[in-house]
């Protein structure tokens, strides 16, 4: 049997601000936004993977109102997602230059290089790559 996680939730106020944070600030792939009914959409987005590797994807979920508290804090001020990359320094300065807010400067850990940088949702997210 061969399995993978294909898809992790995301919540968010608004899909399209989701949209414009994941495609055009950190290069995602927008893989689907359809229509599901009002006020609601399937939205999914990916890191690019020029390897062609399955991946898993981002499903962005309006959080409705007795979710709207978790928005941008659903692991409870954890780290929530892990963005890992083949050249740390390139994507650290280009996410600099788009605007991303790094909450520490990058570090030496024995697993990888690594920041932890937030979303225009508050989620923290370890930028990483492994040794």
């Amino acid at each position: 049997m061969q399995q993978s996680v294909c898809n992790v939730s995301l919540l968010v106020d608004d899909y399209d601000k989701g949209i414009e944070f994941y495609t055009k600030t950190l290069g995602f792939t927008l893989l689907d936004d359809i229509e599901n009914g009002p006020d609601s959409r399937w939205v999914r987005v990916a890191p690019n993977n020029e390897a062609g590797q399955s991946r898993a994807a981002l499903v962005l979920m309006k959080a409705a109102v007795n979710q709207r508290q978790w928005v941008g804090n659903q692991t409870g001020g954890s780290v929530s997602f892990f963005l890992q990359t083949d050249d740390f320094h390139r994507d650290y300065q280009s996410m600099l230059q788009c605007g991303v807010t790094f909450l520490e400067e990058p570090r030496d850990e024995p697993y990888a290089i690594v920041a932890i940088f937030q979303d225009c949702f508050g989620n923290k997210w370890d930028l990483l790559q492994p040794k």
